[in-house]
């Protein structure tokens, strides 16, 4: 009866485990998926990565002439330690120490403190927290040269961040805002480490939509080759943790932590992050292999405050780890003594699996076949419908303007035979009256044109906004918040809304636009320009977006 039992669940385990595989794919997400397999390539080849930076440096040190200059050699030097940087530290230090005794004995203040504010960073990163904080109280801020003010505020930030992985505490939260702000004081708002910073500052104080959209113009523009690449992925990490986008998060932690391994950087904050996640998820096997990795990279570099890090996330996550394979062993013993017990069985029962999966996979097969091909037809349904919703929408959008300036139209035509009879009216008693002096006087005077031009644009704002009565609001929203338009008191719409009230009405040629609103081509055409400059979105979708803003909302 216990055989019975076990050959039935056995039975039921294989197709279970059948039916998991088949659906899988279905479910898994395939571009996480093949970020996710390219980092497993680049954890498998990372000895490669770092070889191929150590060739270059090595290449590097070849070409070095024994006449270098004193200044000439200390500019090598600080080539090898920004080579050295994130690779290995301990290196690094020794190269900065050669530039300090250089800078000495060249007695510049300039370059030694340059160097020294290198080492500072060097120093807290390795876990000299004394050496590095005694260096930083040793440097006079107000005797440091103005292009050394980006270096000093950024390795005081740097210090409090190492540290606070020590000893963490409120205090150390505060300084690393603090001199973040005043290394955004100092550094040119037109640099990527500026933007970067600015970006940092924002997530630091809780703001992410903006920080979002900012950090994704910027990767489209950054390649994955670029040591900024991986910070910008990692920042859109940490808002997607702060969001609770678990998907997004592992996406951008893992694309971050391959950047850094092809880089050679051994600093790699990206890893534990990853690593947290799939322990989060419960995914044991890869947090473990994550965190060996970061763990490794961090001893290599001699990188302190990572492997601090790192070594509570690393218990956890070790133990779990031990606990998962001792209950695997544990299982697989049980998994052997019963194959033990069923090996008069196994032939049988691979024979009818084999029967079942063939017909299985027949079934399968047809399935597949039947939803491709409902797939398809779906597909196209859904393609024709979203084609004659659209059309409709724009129907009905376009009935409802020609009707409302239809209607409008007759109104104000009428409203001008009347002004005109009565123009005839005046005109006629004052010829009769040989009052010549007037009717020149009137003819020549421009008020009847400029007033009749204020009705005409009055009119014209009024029946537009009664159509796209959100237009002002929605035109705001796309440009960038200090360039937004704030309209005068009574004011409908001022001259650049009406530009754009037109282009959102079909009519985008420039020449029309400068004859309805009697301007110059070029002051309508350095209108759209500086609109478009001013856009928050992409200036090739500007005017795209004008033309589709109160569509949906547009009641018909």
């Amino acid at each position: 009866m216990y055989i019975l039992f076990y050959f039935v669940s056995l039975k039921n385990l294989f197709l279970s485990v059948f039916i998991v595989l088949i659906s899988f794919p279905l479910f898994a997400s395939e571009s996480t998926d093949v970020i996710l397999k390219e980092l497993n390539e680049a954890i498998k080849n990372k000895q490669h990565y770092v070889k191929i930076k150590e060739e270059r440096i090595a290449n590097f040190k070849k070409i070095k002439s024994d006449n270098l200059t004193k200044e000439q050699e200390y500019n090598y030097n600080k080539t090898l330690y920004l080579e050295y940087q994130k690779l290995n530290s301990d290196s690094a230090i020794q190269y900065v120490k050669k530039n300090i005794k250089i800078a000495e004995e060249l007695q510049n203040k300039e370059l030694f403190n340059l160097a020294q504010l290198q080492l500072v960073t060097l120093y807290s990163s390795s876990g000299k927290y004394r050496e590095s904080e005694a260096i930083l109280k040793s440097i006079n801020k107000k005797n440091l040269a103005a292009s050394l003010l980006p270096n000093y505020y950024f390795s005081y930030r740097e210090f409090f961040e190492h540290y606070a992985a020590n000893s963490y505490s409120p205090e150390y939260r505060s300084q690393i805002g603090k001199y973040r702000d005043s290394l955004l004081g100092v550094l040119n708002p037109n640099t990527l480490d500026y933007q970067i910073n600015r970006i940092q500052q924002d997530i630091f104080n809780k703001k992410f939509d903006g920080p979002r959209k900012q950090l994704l113009t910027l990767l489209g523009k950054t390649k994955e080759d670029n040591p900024q690449y991986a910070m910008i992925t990692y920042l859109l990490g940490k808002i997607a943790e702060a969001t609770h986008d678990l998907e997004s998060r592992k996406k951008y932690y893992a694309l971050s932590a391959t950047s850094d391994i092809k880089n050679a950087n051994k600093d790699n904050a990206s890893l534990q992050e990853l690593a947290l996640v799939f322990y989060e998820i419960g995914d044991v096997d890869m947090a473990y292999k994550l965190t060996q990795s970061a763990i490794e990279d961090a001893l290599y570099c001699n990188v302190q405050f990572r492997t601090l890090l790192m070594s509570e996330v690393y218990s956890i996550i070790n133990t779990v780890y031990l606990e998962r394979e001792a209950q695997r062993k544990s299982e697989l013993q049980i998994y052997l003594l019963c194959i033990s017990l069923l090996s008069l069985f196994l032939i049988v029962a691979v024979i009818y699996v084999y029967i079942q999966m063939k017909k299985v996979s027949r079934i399968r097969s047809e399935l597949y076949e039947t939803s491709q091909k409902l797939a398809e037809l779906n597909k196209d349904i859904t393609e024709t419908n979203s084609q004659l919703q659209e059309s409709n929408l724009q129907l009905s959008e376009s009935n409802l303007v020609k009707e409302e300036y239809i209607a409008h139209f007759f109104n104000l035509c009428s409203t001008y035979i009347n002004k005109l009879e009565n123009y005839r009216i005046i005109l006629n008693k004052k010829a009769t009256a040989k009052q010549f002096d007037e009717i020149y006087k009137i003819l020549k005077s421009t008020t009847l044109v400029d007033n009749e031009l204020e009705e005409l644009y009055k009119n014209f704002d009024i029946i537009f906004l009664n159509l796209y009565p959100t237009f002002v609001k929605d035109f705001n929203a796309l440009l960038i918040p200090e360039e937004q338009i704030v309209l005068k008191q009574n004011e409908l719409l001022n001259t650049e809304l009406r530009i754009f009230a037109l282009i959102r009405l079909g009519i985008t040629d420039s020449v029309k636009i400068a004859a309805f609103l009697r301007y110059s081509l070029s002051t309508i055409y350095n209108y759209r320009t500086r609109a478009r400059n001013k856009a928050a979105v992409s200036r090739n979708d500007f005017e795209e977006m004008v033309m589709k803003i109160g569509s949906k909302a547009l009641k018909v």
